[in-house]
């Protein structure tokens, strides 16, 4: 199934990759919209979450990101190449594009899903759940051990920082800096 994976991403083409990235994440976006009217009656319920005047932005979410990517880059130099091994959609995401397009991805991404899995998910139906399905919709990783594990444990961490700090903010912050970070790490990587 890996392989297969494989083969789909080196047929796309950079335009359709970006297409199915800036599209999944609209389809998250309106999935968060649909389950938050349902589940909260108010679709903007899970805005409310969100507290960009708090301190613990920096001291939490920033402090938790730097740990996150410092473990990252120290595993990638450990560890074999396969275990980042994603059938080569980060490489494809992040080598072409420039700086400013990174970040907006980043942006974008961090914010849908941060919305959809800690904003509507976590808060109605825990931790546990929002961890798991967020694990799945990463779809890319269910064929590696490692990243499956991997994104299982980062998707329980950023969903504790949340219970801790009750605020969007701070994990859609840490969202984007691990993966601007990692994103910035592979574009300069392969630009050498």
């Amino acid at each position: 199934m890996k392989n297969k994976q494989k083969d789909i991403v080196a047929k796309l083409t950079d335009k359709e990759l970006l297409l199915n990235v800036y599209l999944s994440q609209l389809i998250l976006l309106i999935i968060s919209l649909v389950l938050s009217w349902l589940l909260f009656s108010n679709v903007f319920t899970p805005l409310q979450f969100y507290n960009f005047m708090d301190g613990q932005i920096l001291t939490v979410g920033v402090s938790a990101a730097c740990i996150v990517v410092l473990i990252d880059l120290i595993l990638m130099k450990q560890l074999p190449p396969r275990f980042y091994d994603d059938g080569g959609i980060n490489e494809r995401l992040f080598t072409d594009r420039g700086v400013f397009h990174i970040f907006l991805m980043c942006i974008c991404i961090a914010f849908t899903e941060e919305l959809l899995f800690r904003g509507v998910i976590q808060s109605y139906f825990g931790l546990i759940v929002a961890s798991i399905i967020f694990a799945l919709v990463h779809y890319r990783y269910l064929f590696n051990w490692f990243l499956f594990v991997n994104i299982v444990l980062l998707s329980f961490f950023i969903g504790v920082i949340y219970e801790w700090t009750d605020n969007l903010a701070v994990t859609t912050v840490m969202h984007f800096l691990i993966d601007f970070s990692l994103g910035l790490f592979i574009y300069y990587k392969n630009k050498r």
